[in-house]
């Protein structure tokens, strides 16, 4: 019922808002700034002796200026960038459909992606896990329904090999029709998705009055310690939707090299979180926003009582002002808003992020905002291990092309599952091909018993020490000693 009331107000607002829009000429203005986006990155490329974004085989001095840029992968120059580049055919092939259609509405994408109710082919098998404060953190794996093809290789014992996607919805908990059908697309391509919800949200619930911060990587470290338990031979995959980002990221500057992930990847993010709060969206998202919030504190209000001002909570009439009450001031331990945003903000450690991790955003994104202040363009130009997939529309967590059938996976979909396969081919092909000595460890000898558990031991931990040390720990038999996790 709530998903239809939001759906309603945003089609009064569409009809008020679209025609506007089209007859002052806003719609063409993500294609202006992509094109420039897209003219400096092929220079880039250029001057760097990197493939062309859509030409893999061909590189060129020449920089098209006319040609209309639908996407574009903005990245540092390497050789993971241009394998990508080589492998991903979505990364090229993007088609956002003629102007005048519905998907040239960033409005309507975002709610046919974010707010439109589905029927999915999958249903979900749930799991709590208790934390070590005796809070509870919820796991639904998604299992496709009768009838509903699925992977011929998918099995479901402890032992499978399937790989595992871990996917992280936003950060108010709505479960949308984008994770919906990046279950099912999950599930047909041989993945075992599997969803986070956090302490109090979709269902889960809340065993002591303390909610999660936005970037607070705790709870989900347990999480993907509970994944590695029971599927440990299968490679592991993350997928973060909306402010839902910030928790990954933060989970993987964090953890760095112990964080077990093979690739990630964030559809729509918020990456500028701090200045997201302090802007706030256009006004119909955030009112939505900020009353799909209040809706779900108003199930726990009595046993948030004792800790947060609830008064203050359900009054206030701003994101920022229910982030600074749930989290600040008294309910905080006194801690201020922007101390508050140091230990939460998402890229406070992105250097230390050690996987390949992929942003799928579109210009015309109404939720995030303008691309030239909520995009750190210049962080996805130093960091090897950071790539944005950025397109000219698409609006928040929509990306629907005139391509996609009833059946059809969604084409931000099909590009991050051909960025972690190629990835992974990338890393698997770059261990195969290390030299013998750096092989067996740091000596370099001839291998001894135990030599090569701690050789792999050496690699993937970090050894750098002009950092702060990392704090997250993955001690698998210690922490399954007591067996917290029950259904």
């Amino acid at each position: 019922m709530l998903e239809w009331f939001i759906a309603v107000c945003m089609l009064i607002g569409l009809a008020f808002v679209w025609p506007a829009s089209r007859c002052l000429g806003l719609g063409s203005q993500p294609s202006k700034l992509l094109r420039g986006i897209g003219r400096d990155v092929s220079r880039r490329r250029a001057k760097d002796g990197m493939p062309d974004r859509c030409h893999p085989d061909h590189c060129t001095d020449e920089v098209p200026v006319e040609e209309d840029v639908a996407v574009a992968l903005i990245c540092k120059p390497s050789a993971l960038a241009s394998y990508l580049l080589k492998h991903c055919v979505s990364f090229c092939n993007f088609s956002p459909g003629s102007a005048w259609s519905w998907r040239a509405s960033p409005l309507l994408q975002t709610l046919f992606g974010t707010c439109l109710p589905a029927e999915s082919a999958v249903h979900f098998v749930r799991d709590h896990l208790q934390m070590n404060d005796d809070g509870l953190v919820a796991l639904d794996w998604a299992v496709a329904r009768t009838g509903v093809p699925c992977h011929k290789r998918r099995r479901t014992s402890s032992n499978s090999t399937n790989p595992v996607l871990l996917i992280i919805p936003n950060s108010f908990g709505k479960i949308t029709r984008s994770v919906l059908k990046l279950c099912e697309v999950a599930l047909v391509h041989g993945y075992l998705p599997v969803v986070f919800n956090r302490r109090g949200q979709n269902g889960t619930p809340l065993g002591t009055p303390r909610l999660q911060q936005f970037g607070d990587p705790a709870d989900l470290r347990e999480a993907v310690r509970y994944i590695r338990y029971r599927r440990p031979g299968g490679r592991l995959y993350a997928v973060s939707e909306s402010t839902g980002s910030g928790l990954l990221l933060s989970y993987l500057g964090e953890c760095g090299s112990s964080s077990y992930l093979t690739a990630a990847a964030c559809l729509s993010p918020v990456l500028r979180c701090q200045a997201w709060f302090e802007s706030a969206p256009c006004w119909p998202y955030h009112w939505i926003l900020l009353l799909y919030q209040k809706i779900l504190l108003s199930r726990y209000r009595t046993a948030l009582r004792e800790v947060v001002p609830t008064d203050v909570v359900f009054s206030c009439s701003s994101l920022r002002g229910l982030e600074e009450a749930l989290f600040c001031g008294a309910a905080g331990g006194g801690t201020s808003w922007d101390a508050y945003w140091e230990r939460n903000e998402p890229l406070r450690d992105v250097d230390e992020v050690a996987v390949p991790v992929l942003c799928v955003c579109s210009q015309d994104d109404p939720v995030r905002g303008e691309p030239i202040s909520t995009l750190p363009l210049e962080l996805f130009h130093s960091n090897p291990h950071l790539f944005l997939l950025l397109t000219t529309r698409g609006g928040h967590c929509g990306f629907a092309t005139p391509s996609d059938g009833e059946a059809a996976a969604p084409w931000s979909q099909r590009a991050l599952l051909e960025f972690f396969h190629a990835a992974t081919d990338f890393c698997t092909s770059e261990e195969r091909a290390r030299p013998a000595p750096r092989r067996r460890g740091q000596g370099g000898g001839a291998r001894g018993p135990g030599t090569g558990a701690n050789g792999r031991a050496f690699r993937h931990h970090s050894v750098s020490t002009g950092k702060k040390p990392l704090t997250c720990s993955h001690n698998i038999h210690a922490i399954y000693s007591w067996q917290r996790s029950y259904t």
